[in-house]
């Protein structure tokens, strides 16, 4: 998978994606046509091969031919460790060769069909040839007793150098790498919630339910006394790190630009201490006490964070910092974002945030803006403003039903451009190619909540595979 990156940022080391890869057939077919073996090998050496190309661990386990052979692959298989386990039908074989592998290992089944070519050559096809071309025919019979057996299905049919079939199975491979990711992620969150903002408000068993991983909850003194620890020297770098990405504009004061790059030192060591890979945080503070200015200061370095591959929201958004940390594991970005304004002479929507961004999508360098007040919160400092990419764009929320359940909101749409504001946000035009009001009615009643991720690329179709990994709904906005 593909990484946005900022060259002055070091992203924390990407996670392989471990796939599990098994062919059979039935083996009642190799001494009726002796040629029909080893052209089914040569088949799977090649989807061996190219799902290598895709950036995936494979643990290729050989080809099955029986229900016995079947059983100790499935052993080899859930040792192994799996995000996803590939079964690949070369030609015809029974659903008990493929049942006990998905019963067995601890991981999501898909199934291929992939035939050599586009098409038979039906003059000279003989009955060992038309078999090497039979995958299709045990899916539905798979398809059934996955059924029955409540095991999930799905496949991608096409041939062997079928672009289509290998852009869907890229999908379902990062898809795959999203859920073994999120099963051992840890995220921080810190302070307390916004005072009235009902929708932010998450139950963490039920994160731990719907997605895995953990959840370490942080005090703001957790990040005071590792802040009050840095040294003037880890201060230097960090700010020579910060005027190497960013335009430092004249409206940044000396001594909040240092106590940012501070914060952010603080920030660093706080995620190494305690392993984390995403952070959300908030603390409301009173009269410029020390976790008032703590809480102020985060911007810059929950930015740099968010750079390094550990996206961090304010406003305690842990559902957002969800979402962030899925499209940045697609390598999309995802940058902190909620509805600004409407512009109906353009027929765009505007949106963005005054919290931390993703440095990787913005459009040309991002700024630091010095303000003199946070619009709604306590304190003051710098704050980072950029135009994300322009271009196809996705939005992604966490939301969260009646019944307590997750679901994933998304939609897709165009970054054009046009005016902004320059008043230290993050702001985007986006183009849903429909009224802005009525796309806007319609977002808001999907149930996404107050902020979601702001992700480059159309990503529906990752996200259509990532949720159903997860046993999650989707919620596309069209």
């Amino acid at each position: 998978m593909t990484e946005l990156a900022v060259p002055a940022v070091q992203r924390v080391p990407a996670r392989p994606v471990k796939i599990g890869l098994v062919a059979g057939g039935l083996g009642a077919y190799w001494p009726q046509f002796p040629d029909l073996l080893p052209a089914l090998k040569q088949s799977a050496a090649r989807v061996s091969d190219k799902m290598r190309d895709l950036g995936a661990d494979i643990t290729d386990v050989g080809f099955i031919s029986d229900e016995r052979e079947a059983a100790d692959a499935a052993e080899r298989l859930r040792v192994a460790g799996c995000d996803l386990v590939v079964v690949y039908l070369t030609t015809y074989m029974t659903a008990s060769m493929v049942v006990p592998i998905a019963q067995r290992v601890d991981a999501p089944i898909l199934c291929l069909n992939l035939q050599p070519t586009e098409a038979m050559d039906h003059a000279t096809v003989d009955t060992g040839r038309w078999l090497a071309y039979c995958g299709a025919c045990p899916l539905p019979e798979v398809a059934n007793a996955f059924e029955r057996c409540g095991i999930g299905f799905r496949s991608v049919s096409g041939h062997l150098e079928d672009a289509n079939a290998w852009n869907r199975i890229a999908r379902w491979i990062a898809a795959a790498g999203v859920r073994g990711g999120l099963r051992t992620a840890r995220h921080g969150l810190m302070g307390h919630l916004y005072p009235g903002m009902l929708d932010v408000s998450t139950d963490l068993t039920m994160v731990t339910a719907s997605f895995g991983g953990h959840i370490e909850v942080l005090e703001y003194d957790d990040l005071r006394v590792r802040t009050h620890a840095v040294t003037p020297s880890e201060v230097e770098a960090k700010l020579a790190q910060a005027r190497e990405i960013f335009e430092v504009t004249d409206s940044v004061v000396d001594e909040d630009f240092e106590w940012g790059a501070r914060v952010a030192c603080g920030l660093d060591r706080l995620v190494d201490d305690f392993g984390l890979d995403s952070l959300a945080y908030y603390h409301r503070g009173l009269e410029g006490e020390q976790h008032e200015r703590l809480a102020a200061g985060m911007i810059l370095g929950a930015s740099l964070l968010t750079a390094r591959g550990i996206p961090a929201a304010g406003e305690y958004e842990l559902r957002t910092s969800l979402a962030m940390l899925i499209a940045d594991r697609l390598g999309a970005g995802g940058s902190f974002t909620e509805l600004q304004a409407l512009n109906f002479r353009d027929g765009v929507v505007e949106m963005g945030h005054d919290g931390p961004a993703h440095l990787a999508i913005s459009n040309g360098r991002p700024l630091l803006r010095g303000l003199g007040v946070y619009h709604g919160k306590r304190g003051w400092g710098v704050s980072v403003e950029l135009d994300v990419a322009h271009g196809p764009v996705t939005l992604l929320g966490v939301g969260q039903t009646r019944d307590g359940s997750y679901r994933l909101i998304a939609a897709e749409g165009n970054i054009v451009d046009g005016p902004l504001m320059r008043i230290g946000n993050t702001t985007s035009r986006v183009d849903f190619g429909r009224d802005p009001g009525e796309w806007t009615d319609d977002w808001s009643a999907s149930g996404v909540g107050h902020h979601w991720a702001l992700a480059v690329g159309h990503r529906v179709g990752e996200l259509r595979c990532t949720a159903e990994l997860q046993g999650l709904e989707l919620v596309e906005v069209r």
